[in-house]
């Protein structure tokens, strides 16, 4: 009970704070001020549909991927690592993201935003990806399996609870409030992403400590 408690916790902050759906409301309701609110609610429902597709596949094919290229899972770990950290480095110093403000104009993608940017890759990015890739293959016992799609689920309806709202947060919350949050959450991530290499390294290591003659 103990080890699954732990493991839930582990995957609602891990992919909380990748999906990061607090960083997401400047962006989003900019994008969407001009629109009413049946508008809003089709592309926030749309854009996490898309997110939760390719993570479902993707915690499903996990396996496969790794096989099919030779992945080794402390090897995506040390990446995923490195990629977590500089993402949660951005939100501390408040950056949404590289790929989440360059090359955007409203002009360029209002008919398909729902699906690119906003499902793929703001909500549902590399780190996003890599994560679940790492959380579900960690999964031995199928109730940590079933835990990782639930967790899924509730992560990805939060972001949309959060995206249909994001106007009336934005104005509680203000500027500050929510540059602080992001600044919290990137603190959070970075520490996972320390624990997430180290959890990498250490078999590694050690497979090249007993290796030696």
């Amino acid at each position: 009970m103990e080890r699954l408690l732990q493991y839930t916790l582990l995957a609602f902050t891990s992919l909380f704070t990748m999906v990061t759906p607090f960083g997401v409301i400047p962006l989003f309701s900019s994008i969407t001020s001009n629109m009413t609110f049946k508008q809003v609610h089709k592309i926030a429902f749309k854009g996490v549909l898309t997110a939760f597709i390719i993570m479902i596949l993707i915690a499903l094919a996990g396996k496969f991927i790794f096989n099919f290229f030779h992945i080794s899972v402390n090897g995506l770990r040390i990446v995923g690592g490195i990629l977590f950290f500089m993402s949660g480095y951005d939100m501390l110093q408040g950056k949404v993201g590289r790929m989440k403000d360059q090359g955007l104009s409203y002009s360029e993608y209002v008919n398909d935003f729902a699906i690119t940017p906003l499902g793929i890759p703001i909500i549902c990015g590399p780190g996003t990806i890599t994560m679940t890739m790492v959380l579900y293959n960690d999964a031995d016992q199928t109730a940590e399996k079933f835990i990782l799609l639930s967790v899924i689920i509730v992560v990805l309806l939060i972001t949309y609870l959060i995206l249909v709202s994001s106007r009336k947060i934005l104005k509680f919350l203000g500027d500050n409030g929510n540059k602080v949050l992001m600044r919290i959450m990137g603190l959070i991530l970075m520490v996972i992403a320390v624990e997430l290499v180290f959890a990498g390294l250490k078999p590694v290591v050690s497979d090249m400590i007993t290796s030696k003659p």
